[in-house]
């Protein structure tokens, strides 16, 4: 069905394929609870008691050791980067929605085993299990979404991804922020329990929903694709003609190659270009120094002695899901990808330089301390607001739908790599038994933030509100970057004719004039 016609269709119209993408996007709520209650735990007495040592020189009177630091933030992150990176193989044979139960019950048992044990080992198994979830839920339900919802509210859906991430963030802080006034093991134990409650309900709504029907398409079961467009799409909804594209598409696609694997993602040029972009674009928000934020807030405040550490934690994480919950209002109309994502990187990289100098200049300051909040306000704002959604939604909008899953796959494991290795490697700089560096760590992050920035201006195409049949179109005409925006798709796949044919208007700068070209 072609974007214009999609234009006439509201979301009470789609409010089948709404309940579907709010139910598949409660997945990511999973992923950030659990961020937040990790982060808040290690600022834990009862948690530093088992698994710490007794430290009179910090303000709790313990400490964990970097070691131990690094391997709880980071083996879940590795775990996670271990199962998207094989989301091919797993998309590929048994689907999106057993996937997802799959992942629900491996946060079941790991979250069971944290609860139960007092043993580090014990501790780290659980952590590793909890990530290899957490990849699957957080690659499988963004392919579901992508795959089922309108192209026009295909960022709306990413957006919900996003929010849910910082909502439970913020749940898992607040959590953390009441039981830390406990003074036993029930500290950490009753966090991580609420773990188990959105996974059951995900486990549970899984089986009234149909499975992705770009999926069943590309398998071959195009009865089956029609019968899940039926369930998500409005009466009077063109179904014939949407699955007709998607039989195009896949055609146009086997055309460039039939096979489907890790390689076939860089063996012809219009592959590998849209597999480079893909894997850069989701890439690109660890360039931003979330993850030090994200995975150490609660303890970077406490060590930094600025408040009340857990309360700051939650007004932070308050205000990044407020940012998020605007952009779920704003990114169906005004969400410009390439927009957006250069000026979420410039305000992520300004304040974190802000808070280096300041704490280069004046370390201990209360003035520093009260600074290093507002800045963390302002860059919580910019990453969630404008780096975060948009970076999830080109990494996966942008790949080939014979190759979903691949890239989608290999893009999250190889963001999941740069996340696993900021948790690894933050700990060496802000603890103080390390580096000790404390907020000067921002001046690595604000270099790297520059060079996201201008990376997206140059190579990622905007691609706003068209369908995935014409992001496919749009790269086979092998359509510089730039000129996306104000292509005009013919609905014919270059590799199908003998020629190719392309068509795209470019406004004119001061006349608004409007000129073709023939590629």
């Amino acid at each position: 069905m072609s974007t214009d016609q999609e234009k006439t269709w509201g979301v009470r119209d789609h409010w089948k394929a709404m309940i579907a993408m709010t139910l598949v996007s409660l997945s990511s709520f999973q992923y950030g609870v659990d961020f937040g209650i990790i982060g808040g735990l290690q600022a834990m007495v009862p948690f530093l008691q088992v698994f710490g040592q007794k430290d009179p020189s910090t303000p709790l009177g313990y400490n964990i050791s970097a070691e131990r630091q690094q391997l709880i933030a980071s083996l879940m992150v590795l775990g996670a980067f271990v199962s998207s990176s094989s989301a091919g193989f797993t998309a590929k044979w048994i689907g999106r929605k057993l996937s997802l139960w799959i992942a629900c019950v491996g946060v079941f048992v790991s979250t069971a085993l944290m609860q139960a044990t007092t043993n580090i080992g014990g501790l780290y198994a659980g952590r590793l299990i909890i990530g290899l979830a957490n990849g699957i839920l957080m690659t499988h339900s963004q392919l579901y979404i992508q795959e089922s919802v309108p192209a026009r509210y295909r960022g709306l859906g990413i957006s919900f991804l996003s929010y849910w991430i910082s909502f439970g963030s913020l749940i898992g802080t607040i959590v953390d922020n009441f039981s830390a006034k406990i003074a036993s093991k029930n500290a950490y134990i009753i966090p991580l329990g609420i773990v188990h409650i959105v996974p059951g309900i995900l486990f549970i709504g899984l089986f009234f929903i149909p499975e992705s029907p770009r999926w069943l398409a590309a398998k071959g079961k195009f009865d089956k694709a029609e019968q899940a467009l039926l369930r998500l799409r409005p009466q009077g909804w063109a179904v014939a003609q949407e699955l007709d594209d998607m039989r195009t598409t896949l055609e146009a696609e086997a055309q460039l190659q039939k096979s489907t694997g890790y390689l076939d993602l860089f063996r012809n040029p219009i592959d590998r270009r849209r597999s480079t972009i893909a894997v850069l674009a989701l890439t690109s928000q660890a360039a931003s120094g979330s993850m030090f934020v994200i995975s150490y807030g609660t303890y970077f405040f406490e060590m930094a002695n600025v408040g009340n550490a857990f309360e700051n934690s939650c007004i932070l994480t308050g205000v990044g899901v407020a940012a998020l919950l605007a952009t779920t209002f704003l990114i169906t109309k005004f969400g410009r990808r390439r927009l957006m994502m250069i000026t979420g990187f410039i305000l992520c990289g300004i304040s974190q330089l802000i808070m280096a100098i300041i704490y280069t200049v004046r370390p201990n300051a209360e003035s520093s301390g009260k600074a290093l909040v507002g800045m963390s306000v302002i860059y919580i704002v910019a990453y969630n607001a404008m780096v975060a959604p948009y970076a999830w939604l080109s990494g996966g909008e942008l790949s080939s739908q014979r190759l979903r899953s691949h890239t989608f796959g290999l893009a999250t494991g190889v963001g999941f790599f740069f996340a696993w290795l900021t948790t690894f490697t933050a700990p060496y700089f802000i603890n103080p038994d390390s580096l000790n560096w404390g907020p000067k760590y921002g001046y690595i992050w604000t270099g790297s933030c520059a060079i996201a920035a201008t990376w997206i201006f140059v190579f990622l195409p905007e691609v706003k509100d068209r369908t995935l049949e014409e992001i496919d179109e749009m790269f086979e005409a092998r359509v510089p970057a730039r000129k996306f925006r104000k292509y005009r798709c013919t609905g014919t796949h270059a590799v199908l004719s003998e020629k190719t044919q392309t068509e795209y208007i470019e406004e004119r700068v001061g006349n608004g004039k409007e000129a073709g070209a023939k590629a």
